[in-house]
């Protein structure tokens, strides 16, 4: 009952269309024939960049079938995708400000975020994890107690992995770093005990490592963090245009393809996942 009623509060806040909305990026999008796109280069398996320097993932292939949707709803012959690289600390002021019309990557949907912009369907769900060395006698986070654990930045992790050590009383100290690569430096260097982010983004990087034998995860999660796409804030005609591509997607099966070449090596979709794309599959 609590997996459907949260599930119910995601579509929910995805589908309202706000007091005061403002239409206008379809209008720029179908004046210029371009749809600016951002991603992160190195949210393996995600967004990052590919051979050629070109952006790959999971979300970057979302938002490719975002574009395209969004040409045959405005009916237009053609439609330019720009790429734009963003980074953890400034991906929500790329939408807010403008630079981009969505962010393709692995932003978690808060509330206090959706101060700032809108968000799309939910793509995906994440555990927060810490991903530690396997010969650290490490388990489950209340092992963590007088050791250091290294998070980024500014993302809600970092917010999560606080409240959860404050609330259960563990005394572990969190070393902030500004991305993966500088947090699973500092595990290599053993500088830190683990390095705290969502499970999904660990194993990627934990795939793209030459020494991944010498790594494990937690067998417990601290926290849920549903992935979805970042919009600019009162915009529900554009919003639609996205969630009517995804909506597509999941009733009819396509998410499948997409999901089985980004991340199929690692299971098939849980069941909230599974359970997602489900109720998301709104008809037309």
């Amino acid at each position: 009952m609590k997996l459907v009623t949260a599930i119910l509060l995601w579509l929910a806040c995805a589908i309202a269309v706000p007091a005061a909305a403002q239409s206008g990026t379809l209008d720029k999008i179908r004046k210029t024939g371009v749809i600016t796109m951002g991603y992160i280069g190195n949210a393996v398996p995600f967004s990052f960049k590919g051979e050629g320097g070109q952006p790959q993932g999971y979300s970057v292939d979302l938002c490719r079938e975002i574009a395209s949707g969004i040409r045959g709803q405005l009916g237009l012959s053609n439609l330019e995708t720009r790429w734009v690289e963003l980074t953890i600390q400034n991906r929500l002021e790329a939408v807010r400000d403008g630079r981009v019309d969505i962010e393709c990557s692995t932003t978690t949907w808060t509330l206090t975020r959706q101060k700032e912009v809108d968000f799309s369907l939910v793509t995906y769900d994440a555990g927060g994890s810490i991903l530690t060395r396997v010969d650290l006698q490490a388990g489950r986070l209340a092992d963590f107690g007088g050791k250091k654990i290294a998070v980024i930045t500014g993302t809600t992790t970092e917010k999560v992995l606080r409240s959860s050590l404050k609330a259960r009383s563990i005394e572990a100290e969190v070393v902030t770093v500004k991305t993966r690569d500088a947090g699973l430096q500092l595990l290599e260097q053993r500088k830190v005990d683990g390095f705290a982010s969502d499970r999904i983004s660990l194993i990627g990087v934990v795939l793209t490592t030459p020494s991944k034998g010498v790594y494990k995860l937690l067998d417990e999660d601290f926290s849920v963090e549903p992935y979805a796409l970042p919009l600019p804030r009162g915009d529900h005609d554009y919003r639609l245009a996205v969630n009517r591509v995804l909506a597509g997607l999941y009733r009819t099966g396509g998410i499948e393809k997409i999901y089985g070449q980004w991340l199929g090596k690692m299971g098939p979709p849980s069941l909230l996942l599974s359970a997602a794309f489900f109720i998301q599959g709104i008809s037309e």
